[in-house]
């Protein structure tokens, strides 16, 4: 579901990172993972309401993962925000106009920074949760990708259905070891280029 030939997220963009699923346990912090996957989200920032939409699933919040996936998803130059965490601090080195904000969490009347990323990140649990009853790590990128493909066409469903099939029709189907791997495009990339 994932159109090789895509455009990147362009403009003002709201980058975030958030864990999936797992079990809850006594763990108190912003990034303790104990076993649940990390998903990076960037949104399209348009009007008040969201754009497009990437999530890729990471192996850690460092600023190489971090960094690796906004290049990935996001137009060099565009207006990315975050939040305040270390792991953001190379977008501006690698091109893009960074603004970080900081939360704080002291204070009940606060405006959430980056809305959209946590509105998008939690409609994707609750679609997991709610529609899959959860997933296995191992398939969790292939299920991202449909959320991606359903969220940047929710607005027109006839367009998504006739570029599924368009995508059907002009690209090689994808084995099962290819959904397996975490970057499945790799074999195309390797074949273009």
């Amino acid at each position: 579901m994932v159109a090789p030939e895509r455009e990147p997220l362009a403009g003002e963009v709201e980058v975030d990172e958030g864990f999936l699923g797992g079990r809850d346990t006594e763990l108190r912090g912003s990034r303790q993972r104990d076993g649940k996957p990390l998903v990076g989200v960037a949104v399209e920032v348009r009007g008040s309401g969201s754009g497009r939409l990437r999530l890729q699933l990471l192996p850690d919040a460092s600023g190489v993962s971090l960094t690796g996936f906004v290049s990935s998803s996001v137009a060099a130059g565009a207006l990315v925000h975050t939040d305040g965490w270390q792991g953001y601090s190379g977008l501006r080195a690698a091109g893009f106009a960074h603004q970080p904000h900081k939360q704080r969490a002291r204070f009940p009347d606060r405006q959430w920074v980056l809305p959209r990323a946590h509105r998008a990140l939690s409609n994707l649990k609750t679609w997991l949760q709610g529609t899959h009853h959860g997933v296995s790590r191992q398939h969790l990128q292939v299920y991202l990708d449909e959320f991606v493909f359903r969220h940047n066409r929710r607005g027109t469903p006839l367009a998504g259905f006739q570029t599924l099939l368009g995508l059907g029709a002009l690209h090689d189907p994808t084995t099962y070891r290819e959904i397996k791997r975490p970057h499945r495009n790799s074999r195309r990339a390797e074949q273009n280029g």
